[in-house]
């Protein structure tokens, strides 16, 4: 408890003034850093040719942003197949196989590093530091980016600037894109928002974090790893190849970035990844930094304070109930105590340290762990799916705010019903449009995971699942909830680096990610395009706390009530099959 305080307080302490620092990246505005940065950036314009003054329509932004993607993911996907002949390969790690290639480029390009391969040992130098760190830098900006398009969006289509409750000003005289033009509204600039995003805010971040990692003993070095015989006479083999790299930078822009994937295959459990509790704790607090500064810039970005506090509250309301819940698993619940879920949890963190990492790392889309969640207590394992589920818990860097949106706009409409006023948005109107766009997102998630997870078990042989039973039915439905939220974590026991799951898993990993962020950037611009009615006694008050309780209650009724029976099946059953075994 002493430790998820101190976590908390240092949380909110650096998340505020960073977050208001970040409002002032994303507007773009003059900054004293600009002698440093505004070389770079001008150099890295005109290599893209773009003019970071031009805004763009929803519709050129989502362009921008799914071409950027496309080419990284062809060059990624490239590297994986040759890195066997590429240099920077000291240990002569082969090439990949086609269908893990793909898996591994879709998983990491979609900010989620679900890892159906051990990286220290079949991942070259390079492949690390390109494919891999080279992603996990840029595609969290991206959502960042598109997450502050939607803002601009829905406070009128314009770059936000200055404190009036009332929104956004207006560029001025600033030139706008032919595809602004034809979508009837600006947005921003894609380029420019990622650029100065990863520039000014993510890379110094993570050189900081790299260097603290490093002072613990985290390892940065591109020599081959040294050669060590086994301490245990009894071995069957006489020496032992240690791997190394440059572990400390990519494990902080893995946790900085909501990224989650891990230098070696077992991840932060693995000493030489997470050596001290001092570096656990860093890297914890390294997991949530971000996505809780992003929620602190809404309020300076839009101008709007207390749709801030609403997003804030909402989501620190949702993150104290799972973390409880999560150590009160680990602690107290009628499983706390059986020898066997101490298997997969490092004794030198302590069951504690895992449970508070365990429901962060879900909470946000991350993934990455100190403990084997397969090892976890049942009810542990229902907390982390459940946070996947929502998915808007602080959620990943951008996409978190998307889904809360999604959430938002819905409550708006439900409340709207439920006290007979007009359903709406900073004084536009939600409409059948938006309601029909708002469905096919609610109605996707169930759709997508429950259709693959039968698909699994139906068809025998085809998981390849380590536990029979209930736990079993829970790590097939964990693969692809983790797949889906874009988290990547996984209660492994899974054969997963098979042509089904590699093929599967990637088809639910770009599901989970591309209508997340565009349709909500789309719903953006279609309020923008509403004449703006003037608030009266009449019209619907969200950025209250009575609204803020009912958008929460929505939250976790419609989307836990939509997954009750698997997650009955699953880690509740298993909880109660367990529970007995304790009985006198």
């Amino acid at each position: 408890m002493l430790e998820w305080g101190l976590f908390l307080a240092l949380l909110l302490a650096l998340g505020w003034p960073l977050g208001h620092y970040l409002a002032a990246v994303m507007r773009g505005a003059p900054m004293r850093g600009d002698w440093l940065f505004g070389w770079l950036e001008r150099s890295i314009y005109r290599l893209l040719g773009t003019r970071p003054d031009i805004g763009m329509g929803w519709r050129g932004y989502a362009a921008a942003f799914l071409l950027s993607n496309l080419l990284l993911a062809l060059a990624v996907w490239g590297i994986f197949m040759t890195q066997a002949w590429l240099p920077l390969n000291p240990d002569g790690v082969p090439n990949m196989r086609w269908d893990l290639a793909l898996h591994s480029m879709v998983s990491f390009l979609t900010n989620t590093n679900q890892q159906h391969y051990s990286g220290q040992a079949q991942l070259s130098y390079l492949a690390q530091m390109t494919g891999v760190i080279g992603l996990q830098v840029v595609t969290p900006v991206m959502g960042l980016a598109v997450a502050a398009a939607t803002l601009r969006g829905l406070l009128g289509g314009v770059a936000p600037s200055g404190p009036a409750p009332s929104g956004p000003a207006p560029r001025g005289s600033a030139p706008t894109a032919p595809g602004a033009a034809s979508s009837g509204i600006d947005v921003g600039n894609y380029w420019a928002d990622v650029v100065r995003a990863t520039l000014r805010f993510v890379l110094p971040l993570c050189l900081l974090l790299s260097l603290l990692l490093t002072s613990q003993g985290v390892p940065a070095t591109l020599a081959a790893g040294p050669v060590a015989a086994p301490v245990e006479s009894s071995a069957t083999f006489r020496e032992q190849k240690i791997p190394l790299g440059p572990v400390a930078p990519m494990v902080a822009i893995k946790q900085l970035g909501s990224n989650g994937g891990g230098w070696y295959g077992p991840n932060s459990t693995v000493a030489l990844e997470n050596p001290t509790p001092l570096s656990n704790f860093l890297q914890l607090l390294a997991i949530a930094l971000i996505p809780v500064s992003i929620i602190f810039m809404i309020a300076p970005f839009t101008g709007r304070r207390r749709f801030g506090a609403l997003v804030f509250g909402s989501m620190l309301c949702l993150s104290l109930l799972s973390t409880g819940f999560s150590l009160w698993s680990e602690a107290h619940s009628a499983t706390a105590a059986d020898s066997a879920l101490m298997e997969g949890k490092e004794l030198r963190l302590g069951a504690e340290a895992a449970a508070l990492w365990a429901a962060t790392t879900t909470q946000v889309n991350n993934g990455s762990v100190n403990l084997m969640l397969d090892s976890a207590a049942p009810l542990t394992g229902l907390a982390a799916l459940s946070n996947m589920l929502i998915n808007a818990i602080w959620g990943g860097v951008g996409c978190g705010l998307q889904q809360f949106i999604v959430h938002l706009l819905l409550s708006v409409f439900l409340a709207g019903l439920m006290t007979g006023r007009t359903p709406e948005l900073f004084g536009r109107k939600i409409e059948a449009p938006e309601v029909r766009l708002l469905a096919v997102l609610v109605l996707w998630q169930p759709l997508v995971i429950l259709g693959f997870t039968a698909v699994a078990l139906a068809v025998p042989g085809l998981a390849g699942n380590s536990n029979p039973g209930f736990h079993g039915l829970s790590q097939v439905f964990y693969e692809y909830v983790s797949a889906f939220a874009n988290n990547g974590s996984g209660f492994e026991g899974l054969a997963d680096n098979t042509l089904w799951w590699n093929l599967s898993a990637a088809f639910v990993l770009a599901a989970g990610r591309y209508p997340a962020l565009l349709i909500p950037l789309a719903l953006a611009a279609m309020l923008a395009r509403k004449r703006r009615a003037p608030e009266s006694p009449g019209s619907l008050q969200v950025e209250t706390p009575t609204f803020a309780l009912t958008l929460t209650a929505i939250v976790v009724i419609l989307t836990l009530l939509q997954f009750m029976p698997v997650l009955v099946l699953g880690p509740v059953a298993d909880h109660l099959a367990l529970a007995p075994l304790r009985a006198p």
